[in-house]
């Protein structure tokens, strides 16, 4: 099926913002693994699989729609050199990633490509469910103290 070049572009930029997302999530849960926090190792992980799991349908939607996915396009990543700085970059990140999407939902229902709208839509709450867990870890951070926070994330 031949679809909307505007939209295979977007669906190519969004493809761009999930492939970096995963690469910083991988390598931020890289580093607190390697500074004995497993828990927020596991946790991180888990976040980076599902934005892989997101590239994957985009690149699998960009060819049924008869266009070429773009892998070797990405976004400048924000490393954090600790926890909270982590975090913060996460957010801008995920918060980014939420306006994309909704941009892109738009889009996809004015071209009258409903299935996409609704592949977009579902990534969409994915990425809203990752701001509220990055809040809510920087509302326990700033709760607890790094510290106390930390200590709870070791095993």
């Amino acid at each position: 099926m031949k679809g909307d070049t505007q939209l295979i572009a977007t669906l190519n930029s969004l493809l761009a913002d999930e492939l970096t997302a995963t690469n910083q999530y991988m390598v931020h849960a890289e580093m607190c693994e390697n500074w004995g926090f497993e828990k927020l190792h596991k946790t991180i992980q888990k976040r980076a699989i599902v934005e892989m799991k997101h590239a994957e349908k985009l690149i699998s939607r960009i060819l049924f729609l008869e266009g070429v996915p773009i892998v070797s396009e990405y976004r400048k990543m924000y490393i954090g050199a600790d926890v909270p700085k982590m975090f913060e970059n996460d957010l801008m990140l995920e918060n980014g990633a939420v306006k994309s999407y909704n941009t892109a939902v738009k889009l996809a229902r004015d071209v009258a490509d409903n299935a996409t709208r609704d592949l977009l839509q579902s990534i969409l709450d994915d990425e809203d469910g990752h701001v509220d867990e990055i809040e809510t870890t920087q509302d326990q951070i700033g709760q607890m103290g790094i510290q106390v926070f930390l200590s709870t994330r070791v095993e």
